[in-house]
């Protein structure tokens, strides 16, 4: 009987984690001419206790969140919010001309967010929009996908514009035209809020702001990243960093790992906040010294572990099932093509506290880093 590697890889999965030793395990991945970062760590006294070539850097893919977040978080602080502004002329209770909607690169902005500006509208007494409803797109530059996504799982992850509502996406599918697609959200449920829309060519006088809507603060968003791996919403966080562009947001996070943990930009090598782009280069020792760092910070540090997934503590099924390691290891995944790192924090059956970082290039498994990491806490 023939079985599809990709078949064999989830039954291998599913079956019990053998009790091998570090050097068996890294046997078996030089034989399969594997690429490999890996080390544990001694969380208080950042002591390497074993690895394999920890600052060899390798493509980290989804890993990389562990970087970006952690930047944005200790830069613009867990309560920053990002805003949508509406702008018009109002007069007794019509809006002359057209109504503005202005996105700040807000990645959560959601139908029942728009009905909440409606509602806002009404109770300043509007009653019809003469204009049309237009979007206002000047927050970002132009550039929608992110540096080196060809040829990885882009194909998954919606543009990036400052003003996107509903992620980009409607019934499921990634939206052909989403600047189209928001101003068409808007209007319809305007209307079905008892807004007249009138789409009549009627000039506008002086622009102001009438409303505006606060996403929830960056810890929460935080949370959908780091847990969810959700390539979008990181993406229009790191540009909203970076006033506009990627190369000024992922700047500002090399700028801080320079400035605050002596990482240069050889250490800290992305392209983008997510892990799509396989130009990423980062090793395990660099994961790890990242992770202590935010461990060890009062400040900004338990809204970042909060946010990585939690083996067996989940509210939704995660692709690693091990009971042995349940409540005892908190991390963030990575997957590409040839791609599978994983790196966090785990507590010994001993009660000792690591930190880890695996990092695997070629044709590695998800099995293969979790062997490791339950020899590691066990």
């Amino acid at each position: 009987m023939h079985l599809k590697k990709g078949l064999l890889a989830t039954l291998l999965f599913a079956l019990p984690l053998p009790a091998a030793d570090f050097s068996t395990w890294l046997a078996a991945m030089q034989t399969r001419n594997i690429q490999v970062s890996a080390g544990l760590w001694d969380l208080s006294t950042g002591k390497l206790l074993e690895g394999h070539q920890t600052e060899l850097s390798l493509i980290p893919a989804s890993t990389t969140k562990v970087v970006s977040t952690y930047a944005m978080l200790k830069t613009w602080k867990p309560d920053t919010v990002l805003e949508t502004e509406l702008f018009g002329d109002l007069k007794e209770g019509v809006i002359l001309g057209d109504l503005i909607v202005k996105g700040h690169g807000d990645p959560s902005l959601v139908s029942e967010r728009i009905w909440m500006l409606a509602q806002d509208l009404k109770n300043q007494g509007v009653q019809r929009i003469k204009g049309r409803i237009r979007s206002d797109q000047s927050a970002f530059d132009s550039q929608m996908y992110g540096f080196g996504w060809e040829n990885t799982s882009s194909s998954t992850t919606p543009p990036i514009l400052p003003l996107s509502v509903n992620f980009n996406r409607a019934e499921g599918r990634l939206v052909q035209d989403p600047d189209a697609r928001a101003v068409e959200v808007f209007t319809r449920i305007f209307r079905e809020a008892g807004l007249v829309v009138e789409e009549g060519p009627v000039p506008a006088g002086e622009l102001r702001r009438l409303a505006g809507t606060s996403s929830a603060p960056l810890r929460r968003l935080v949370q959908d990243v780091n847990k969810i791996s959700n390539n979008f919403m990181v993406e229009m966080l790191v540009k909203s960093f970076g006033e506009g562009t990627w190369p000024r947001g992922i700047g500002r996070i090399q700028g801080f790992y320079q400035s605050a943990l002596g990482l240069g930009p050889d250490k800290i090598a992305i392209t983008d906040g997510s892990g799509l782009s396989k130009e990423n280069h980062l090793s395990a020792r660099t994961l790890a010294i990242v992770l202590r760092a935010a461990w060890h910070d009062f400040e900004v540090g338990p809204e970042f572990v909060d946010s990585l997934k939690v083996i067996g503590g989940e509210p939704w099924a995660l692709r690693a099932k091990y009971p042995n390691l349940n409540r005892r290891i908190r991390c963030k995944t990575g997957h590409l093509q040839n791609v599978v790192s994983v790196c966090g924090y785990m507590q010994r059956m001993d009660g000792q506290l690591r930190v880890f970082a695996i990092i695997l290039n070629g044709e590695a498994y998800d099995y293969d880093v979790w062997d490791l990491v339950s020899h590691w806490a066990n």
